[in-house]
């Protein structure tokens, strides 16, 4: 199993998550030779792997995944599901890219047993509801910093949905599932304020509970909308009968979860940084395989690269953004893309630097991101410190960031075992040489391959590794496959 070490050590009372300068050697982000000219095949996606294992799992026949996600979420969902019952076999691709998954879901399923979450808040917030319907107890538990991410909301709406959860009063990490074998199900009310996956984990398990479920949210907002929608298309999909009948309201019916062979799409919150990184430095970045049509989070970059001076165009299913490395501030308010926010904040952290003919930086604001304090850490502490940390000038705000002209200098840059705040700082690091990122193995949470696509895309490999577009000429992504099946070997087979 691919459990990486980096994650564990993230127990920090302050709430950021813990930094230990001695703990592991830094990896220097690479500068580039030149401007870009790279393209940059990425495997699946994440939020898709996961969404679509819970629905294998709990569907009327065997399935398969074609071209899932392998990184240590998915891998650990994976796990989980085993633990329950279900059968999950790896199956490799001719053509290099990922291995496919054939799911065979379990006659019964069987609880007695435990899931480490890892910090997958997938795992910790999608599987509890399909525990409630294995007979007996599941224990949950997972790395330090995710039992501190919130749990409340979706613990106690199962309760109200008839299940049995002991967590001694916590709300959080560790608890356990006493299922029964079946759920009632029916209307429940919940506040979704600090994670739209409270709602997206009731509503993949639903159609399995004896009355379905009618989510209510009661909270002032409601952060990324765009993966609760995701959630029904892929349960539609499977002919499952499910909508919002009104804002901040969904139902699913009960009935059958169909079996289904579906391929997942490449993971475009992963090619933020990526594509960011032609803005930053001048040239062009492009990524084969992006869908004309997706519910994915990622492809607003299409619209939010823009405003920091770039030029975005899709040829076909090949995406490509340029710029001349002269970076605009911005000001976003981006309630629905909070993944995207550290790629946006480093983007503007290099925005707000004095430009080489010596004009000053510009300042940004990015707003409407308040929940990323309840990802992998508190996304926003962790960026406003490592921006200071670099001689920069950020400050937080009660849901955003905003970043003042300042030069970065060369130093340490924490990731607190969060993969996205590891692609920010060596996003960062194109600019400014000297920039160390801690913990750059904390990526194999959703990219293990990640440092080899980035040094290639530099230019920064052997001549004989660097990515261009004859490298992928004939397949866009099995230069990446080639790269993670040599890091990983195997996908558990079974």
């Amino acid at each position: 199993m691919f459990i990486a070490k980096h994650s564990r050590g993230n127990d920090d009372p302050t709430g950021i998550g813990e930094v230990d300068d001695d703990a592991a050697v830094a990896w220097e982000a690479p500068v580039p030779e030149g401007t870009l000219d790279a393209v940059v095949p990425l495997p699946g996606s994440k939020s898709l792997t996961g969404r679509e294992l819970i629905l294998s799992a709990l569907a009327d026949g065997p399935g398969v995944l074609r071209a899932p996600l392998r990184s240590r979420d998915a891998e650990l969902m994976t796990e989980a599901l085993r633990s329950l019952g279900t059968g999950i076999a790896a199956e490799p691709r001719s053509d290099g890219r990922d291995d496919d998954l054939r799911i065979a879901p379990a006659t019964e399923l069987s609880g007695s047993t435990s899931i480490d979450c890892g910090l997958a808040g997938t795992v910790m917030r999608f599987v509890p509801p399909v525990a409630a319907l294995a007979l007996g107890p599941t224990a949950f538990d997972g790395d330090p910093y995710a039992r501190k991410r919130p749990m409340r909301p979706v613990l106690d709406a199962l309760r109200a949905l008839g299940a049995d959860i002991a967590d001694d009063g916590r709300g959080a990490l560790p608890f356990t599932v006493h299922g029964t074998g079946s759920l009632r199900g029916g209307r429940v009310e919940l506040d979704a304020s600090l994670s739209s996956q409270f709602v997206s984990g009731l509503l993949l398990s639903a159609a399995r509970f004896d009355e379905g479920v009618h989510v209510v949210h009661t909270g002032d907002r409601l952060p990324s909308v765009p993966h609760i929608e995701m959630t029904l298309d892929v349960l539609r999909a499977r002919g499952v009968e499910a909508d919002s009948p009104a804002s901040g309201e969904w139902r699913v019916a009960p009935g059958p979860i169909a079996a289904h062979e579906v391929e997942i799409e490449p993971d475009l919150s992963n090619a933020a940084p990526f594509l960011a990184a032609a803005l930053a430095v001048g040239g062009r970045v492009t990524v084969p395989g992006w869908p004309a049509l997706t519910t994915q989070v990622g492809d607003q970059l299409r619209e939010l690269l823009p405003a920091f001076g770039g030029e975005v165009s899709l040829d076909g299913d090949r995406l490509t953004v340029s710029g001349d490395g002269v970076l605009r501030g911005v000001e976003l308010h981006v309630p629905e893309a909070g993944e995207l926010a550290p790629t946006l904040v480093g983007l503007a952290a290099l925005a707000a630097m004095p430009r080489p003919d010596g004009t000053p930086g510009e300042p940004s604001t990015i707003t409407g991101i308040g929940h990323i304090r309840h990802h992998e850490t508190d996304r926003i502490a962790a960026l406003v410190a490592e921006i200071r940390g670099l001689g920069g000038d950020a400050d937080e705000l009660e849901d955003g960031i905003v970043v003042r002209p300042a030069a970065l200098q060369a130093g340490l840059w924490h990731a607190y075992a969060d993969h996205r705040m590891a692609t920010t700082g060596s996003l960062i690091g194109i600019l400014v040489p000297g920039v160390q990122v801690d913990d750059i193995d904390s990526t194999s949470k959703t990219l293990p391959q990640f440092t080899q696509l980035w040094e290639r895309m530099l230019g920064s490999g052997t001549s004989d590794e660097k990515l261009d577009g004859a490298d992928v000429a004939g397949n866009g992504l099995t230069a990446a496959a080639d790269i993670l099946s040599g890091l990983l070997g195997g996908f558990g087979r079974a």
